[in-house]
């Protein structure tokens, strides 16, 4: 029998953020997935380098990949460092690929990366979400709510 997941993944230390995801996306659902990554990314990924702002992924064959995700050279690398935008493996269970071809293909939605991080067992993990895209008018609404959060918080704090 499977062993149960966490509800939240256990994020020990945060190397890039997509923060424009949640105001871009309608977030529907979050994996945790597992990136394949040579020696000198890995080392890269340690020194808090690289960018998940433009990047997606993508089922194709049946593997989730990584698409267009920056991680920068390693300064100490020799002739055999890495290219720092070619596309990375995702590993995941092959239930969950299946579910996200399925929201992919027949609700038309988008699988984004939120976080890039290692795990308490020293593991880089990629956060990815089943996304909507927002419409203007949501962004918006999205807008509004947060400014009036703010607004509310302020008027707590001043009445006490």
């Amino acid at each position: 029998m499977a062993r149960p997941k966490p509800a939240t993944f256990d994020k020990q230390k945060t190397v890039a953020e997509n923060r424009r995801a949640k105001f871009d996306y309608f977030i529907e659902e979050t994996f945790e997935a597992g990136i394949a990554l040579s020696g000198t990314e890995v080392k890269s990924l340690r020194g808090g380098e690289g960018s998940i702002a433009e990047s997606y992924a993508q089922v194709h064959d049946g593997e989730a990949w990584l698409i267009n995700a920056n991680v920068p050279e390693f300064s100490h690398g020799n002739r055999f460092n890495h290219e720092p935008k070619r596309p990375r493996k995702l590993l995941l269970h092959e239930r969950e690929i299946e579910k996200m071809i399925g929201a992919v293909e027949r609700k038309g939605m988008t699988l984004i990366p939120l976080s890039v991080y290692f795990n308490s067992r020293g593991r880089a993990k990629v956060e990815l979400a089943l996304a909507r895209g927002k419409q203007v008018h949501d962004k918006r609404q999205t807008i509004k709510d947060r400014d009036w959060k703010r607004d509310k918080a302020r008027l707590m704090r001043e009445r006490g």
